[in-house]
C-alpha cells in the first residue's frame, strides 16, 4: 500500500478543543502544587493539595504534549525544542526553590522535551518496522542507544525515568485508541496498548492519594483519545499564548522573589 493510500485510510485528525481546558487546569494545578510545596508553611496542613490536585499537572502536561506531537504538528522535534527553550529559561528560578537545592535536577520541561523526542523516535521506528525498512543490527543499535539515553537522562530530570516514559507510552496508546475500529478485537488491542502508561502513572508516586489522581488524569486523557474529545465544548476564554509560554518560568521567579523578601523581613 502506498503512503498516499495509507493516509487516505487513516482516521481523521481528532478535535483538540479539550486542550484549551487542559491548559487552564494544568497551570492551576501546577501552581497549587508549587505554592503548597514551597510557599505555604507546613503548619497550615496543606500537604493534601500537593498530593492530590498537584498530581494532576504532570500527567496532564504530558498528555497535551503527546497529543500535539501526534495530531497537531508536522514537526514534533521542533515542538520539543520549543519546550526545551522554556526549560532553559526556567532552570535558574527553578533551582532557587528550597527543596530543589539538594542537587542539580532539570525541570519538567526537560522531561517533556526528551519524552516527546523519544516518543517521536518510537513512532518513526514503528513505521519503519511495519514497512520492513529496518534490519536487525540497526534496530539493536538504535534501541541500545535509546535505552542508554533514557538511563542517563533519567538521573537528571524531574520525575526521573518514569517521567521520561510517560509521553512515548501516551503516544502509542493515543494512536491506538484513536485509530481502533469498531471491532471487539481492535478495541481490546487498543486498550492493551493503554496499559503501560497507566502502569507508569501508578508507579510514579508514593501515596495512594497521589497515585489515584495521577492514574485518573491519565485515564481521562486516554478516554479523550478513544473518542471523548468530541464531547469537549470550546473553552470560553482561550489562554493567551504569552501567558502559556511564560507562566512556568515566571511563577518560579515570583516564588523565588517572595521567599527572598520573606527571608529578608524575618
Amino acid at each position: 500500500m502506498t503512503q498516499a493510500a495509507s493516509a487516505a485510510l487513516a482516521p481523521p485528525r481528532p478535535a483538540s478543543t479539550w486542550t484549551g481546558w487542559g491548559q487552564w487546569l494544568a497551570l492551576f494545578t501546577m501552581t497549587i502544587d508549587h505554592l503548597a510545596r514551597y510557599v505555604v508553611p507546613e503548619r497550615w496542613g496543606l500537604d493534601w493539595a500537593d498530593a492530590s490536585l498537584g498530581r494532576i499537572a504532570f500527567p496532564l502536561f504530558a498528555a497535551m504534549v503527546a497529543w500535539h506531537g501526534l495530531f497537531n504538528t508536522r514537526n514534533p522535534l521542533r515542538y520539543a525544542r520549543r519546550i526545551l527553550v522554556i526549560g532553559l529559561v526556567a532552570q535558574l528560578p527553578y533551582m532557587l526553590m528550597p527543596r530543589a537545592a539538594d542537587g542539580l535536577i532539570l525541570n519538567i520541561c526537560f522531561t517533556l522535551s526528551l519524552g516527546l523526542t523519544g516518543g517521536t523516535w518510537l513512532q518513526a521506528l514503528r513505521g519503519r518496522l511495519a514497512r520492513g525498512a529496518l534490519g536487525g543490527p540497526r534496530l539493536a543499535a538504535e534501541a541500545g542507544l535509546a535505552v542508554a539515553v533514557w538511563a542517563a537522562a533519567g538521573l537528571w530530570v524531574e520525575y526521573g525515568h518514569l517521567g521520561l516514559l510517560m509521553i512515548p507510552f501516551y503516544m502509542v496508546a493515543m494512536q491506538a485508541l484513536h485509530g481502533a475500529g469498531d471491532g471487539l478485537g481492535e478495541r481490546l488491542a487498543a486498550t492493551a496498548m493503554a496499559l503501560p502508561v497507566l502502569m507508569v502513572a501508578g508507579l510514579m508516586n508514593s501515596s495512594d492519594m497521589a497515585k489515584s489522581f495521577t492514574v485518573a488524569t491519565c485515564l481521562a486523557a486516554l478516554l479523550l483519545a478513544a473518542g471523548a474529545h468530541r464531547l469537549a465544548p470550546a473553552v470560553p476564554f482561550q489562554m493567551p499564548r504569552r501567558l502559556w509560554l511564560g507562566w512556568y518560568p515566571g511563577h518560579f521567579a515570583a516564588i523565588a522573589l517572595w521567599l527572598w523578601l520573606a527571608g529578608g523581613v524575618s
